[in-house]
């Protein structure tokens, strides 16, 4: 590129030779873009679909339209291939686009789009200007077919260009993710299997952990409430401490599941034994006090 055709002190052809330095020297196997030789201010480019998505594997090339006051004001951006998302030869409507000079930062370049472009593509259009909403088997089919040939677009520099990056972008895009329907019947198997995987996991959670030999032991306090009679007074809730042991050891042998129980009224009577037994012991002690005090402590004792 001729750098002597342009104004080197502009800000903006400054920042925009840069950009293409940077470019140049630092590539990326998910987009490309380069200027035209004859204005820096228009550039080409191509980006690769993202992956996961019914885009992966598809190029996809349009146009950057840098203004004069650039960075200081936003890009415009056009896309050239069809695909599903984007009307093409249309400038679209992002948040970094030309449509939202507030949201632009000048720190923000042409890579930096680019980026965004890129994560733009799986979102939803929510009928912003120049998006479209095809269903994903259509935009596969044009991810498909957007590798087959470049687009055609202006003058046969722009069509150089275009084809340059095109070439590039093929060598670094592996081809679009097919699946076949073997593939798509043992994707379904799995996730079947998978389902009923689950579902005997949950199962054998919820039976307490039998028939797992690396289950580890622990304690847990149930609180259950005892089936009396209909004519019988309701009794007391029963307080049960169950340690949880392997249900085999071992020697594959069944080992019982111990469990202490403890009846719950039998404490209450015997700390009730011992506060009567402790209030009758203070009681005395009163009363031997207040003998003493009141001159009959004497005869008491001789009495005793």
């Amino acid at each position: 590129m001729a750098e002597d055709k342009y104004n080197l002190k502009n800000p903006a052809v400054k920042r925009i030779l840069q950009e293409v330095k940077e470019m140049q020297s630092n590539p990326s196997d998910d987009f490309m873009s380069l200027p035209l030789e004859e204005n820096i201010f228009e550039w080409q480019f191509a980006i690769r679909g993202p992956r996961e998505s019914e885009f992966e594997g598809g190029i996809y090339h349009g146009r950057i339209q840098l203004p004069a006051e650039y960075p200081f004001k936003p890009p415009s951006f056009m896309l050239l291939t069809p695909n599903g998302r984007f009307e093409t030869q249309t400038k679209i409507c992002l948040s970094i686009s030309n449509h939202h000079p507030e949201h632009w930062q000048p720190s923000w370049s042409v890579r930096t789009a680019l980026v965004a472009l890129i994560a733009f593509m799986p979102t939803s259009p929510n009928g912003a200007l120049g998006s479209l909403d095809y269903k994903k088997e259509e935009r596969r089919t044009l991810a498909i077919k957007s590798r087959e040939a470049p687009p055609k677009f202006g003058n046969p520099e722009r069509q150089k260009l275009i084809d340059e990056i095109h070439e590039y972008m093929l060598s670094k895009a592996p081809p679009v993710p097919q699946l076949g329907p073997s593939q798509a019947s043992e994707e379904h198997s799995m996730d079947r299997d998978g389902v009923t995987q689950a579902n005997q996991q949950d199962s054998v959670s919820m039976a307490g952990g039998d028939g797992l030999p690396n289950q580890a032991v622990g304690d847990r306090v149930v609180e259950e409430e005892p089936v009396a009679p209909a004519n019988a007074n309701p009794a007391p809730a029963e307080i049960r401490v169950v340690r949880e042991v392997p249900a085999r050891g071992p020697s594959n042998q069944p080992l019982q599941r111990p469990e202490l129980r403890v009846q719950k009224s039998a404490d209450d009577r015997l700390f009730t034994w011992a506060a009567v037994g402790l209030t009758i012991a203070i009681l005395v002690l009163l009363l031997k006090k207040f003998l003493k005090s009141s001159g009959h402590g004497a005869v008491f004792m001789d009495g005793s």
